[in-house]
C-alpha cells in the first residue's frame, strides 16, 4: 500500500501529482463502499476525529462528519459560535484542549489564511483544512477534480473555466492547483474587479467574456458572489452581474458543444446559475456532493493510516 507524502491535508499545493492520484484510488474504493447497503467500514475504529469549525459551513461539515462515521471513527463537533474562543481563548489553547482529551486528527475551517499552517506547527495531530479564509480549500478541490475524473475519464488536458468571484475564493485558488498539477489547462472568467491582480502569473488564462470562455471550455466551474467577504461594492447590482457572469439554459444551449457545469455551492440560483441549468442533466453539482463523502473518507483513512504507524 502506497502512502501520502504529507501528514496534514493543509493545501493542493503541498501535494505530489502522485498524492492525488492514490486519493483517487482509495476514493474509487469508497464511492463503492458508500453505495452498498450497510455503508461502514471499520478501518478507524480507534480513530477520534474533531471537527472545529471557526466559521459557518452545511455541506462541507456535513459531509467530514458523514466520511468519519462511514469510517466507523469516533467524532467530536465543535462550533466556534458556542465555545470559549467567544471569551477570549486563543486557537492554540482551544486546540490544545481538545486535544488534550486525545484526539488524533482535526479537520479545521478557520476565517484566517494559514490557520492550519500554523496549528500544524504547533500541535501534535493531523490537520486536515476544510477552508482558510479566501486561501485553500483542498478537499473540494479534490472532489471537483475526481468529479471531471468520473464525468470525462482524465482531467489531463481538459480546459476548465472557473466563473465568478475569484478574488475571495478559496476554491478557486486550490482548484487551479489541483487542475494545473493534473495537467488541465485553466482559464478564469469574471468581472475584472473580482479577478486578482497578479492571477496570470500562476499560469491560468483570464477572460472576461463569459460566452468566449464557455465556448473554450469542456468545463465551467460556477462560483458564487461571497458577498460576506466584500467590505466595498464590486460591481454595479446582482442583476448587472447576472445579465454578464450569470450562466442560464439559453445561453448553454446557444454553445458549439455540450460542457459539463459545476458549483461548489451553496447555489444562488438565479444569480451566477438558472435553476434549469443547475438541475440539468450537463450539471455534475449533485454527484459531486457525493464525491464529496468518498474523497473525504479517503484523505481521512491515508492521513489515519500514517499516525497508526
Amino acid at each position: 500500500m502506497s502512502e501520502l507524502s504529507v501528514n496534514h491535508l493543509l493545501g493542493i499545493k503541498y501535494l505530489t501529482k502522485q498524492d492525488i492520484q492514490l486519493i483517487f484510488e482509495t476514493a474509487d474504493h469508497f464511492k463503492e463502499v458508500i453505495n452498498r447497503p450497510i455503508k461502514k467500514v471499520p478501518s478507524l475504529r480507534d480513530i477520534t476525529i474533531a471537527n472545529l469549525f471557526f466559521e459557518n459551513s452545511t455541506r462541507t461539515k456535513l459531509s467530514f462528519e458523514l466520511a468519519e462515521k462511514r469510517l466507523s471513527a469516533d467524532v467530536i463537533n465543535f462550533s466556534a459560535s458556542q465555545s470559549s474562543v467567544k471569551k477570549g481563548e486563543t486557537l492554540i489553547d482551544t486546540v490544545n484542549n481538545i486535544l488534550s482529551m486525545k484526539v488524533d486528527m482535526v479537520v479545521m475551517r478557520h476565517p484566517n489564511p494559514g490557520a492550519g499552517v500554523f496549528l500544524s506547527k504547533h500541535v501534535n495531530a493531523s490537520i486536515v483544512n476544510a477552508g482558510d479564509g479566501a486561501h485553500e480549500h483542498p478537499t473540494q478541490a479534490l472532489l471537483d477534480s475526481y468529479s471531471i475524473r468520473e464525468k470525462l475519464g482524465d482531467v489531463g488536458g481538459k480546459n476548465v473555466v472557473i466563473v465568478g468571484d475569484i478574488l475571495h475564493s478559496r476554491v478557486a485558488l486550490s482548484n487551479i492547483f489541483a487542475l494545473q498539477m493534473q495537467g488541465a489547462n485553466v482559464m478564469v472568467c469574471g468581472p475584472q474587479t473580482l479577478i486578482p491582480k497578479y492571477i496570470d502569473k500562476l499560469g491560468v488564462k483570464v477572460e472576461t467574456d463569459l460566452r468566449k470562455a464557455l465556448n473554450w471550455c469542456d468545463v465551467a466551474n460556477m462560483l458564487r458572489v461571497q458577498n460576506e467577504r466584500m467590505d466595498i461594492s464590486y460591481f454595479p447590482s446582482s442583476r448587472e452581474y447576472t445579465q454578464q457572469f450569470g450562466v442560464n439554459k439559453e445561453l448553454l444551449n446557444s454553445l458549439n458543444k455540450e460542457i459539463t457545469i459545476m458549483h461548489p455551492g451553496p447555489i444562488n440560483r438565479g444569480v451566477e446559475i438558472t435553476s434549469d441549468v443547475a438541475d440539468s442533466k450537463q450539471s455534475i453539482i449533485l454527484e459531486q456532493v457525493q464525491n464529496g463523502v468518498a474523497i473525504r473518507m479517503a484523505v481521512i483513512y491515508l492521513l489515519a493510516s500514517k499516525i497508526k504507524q
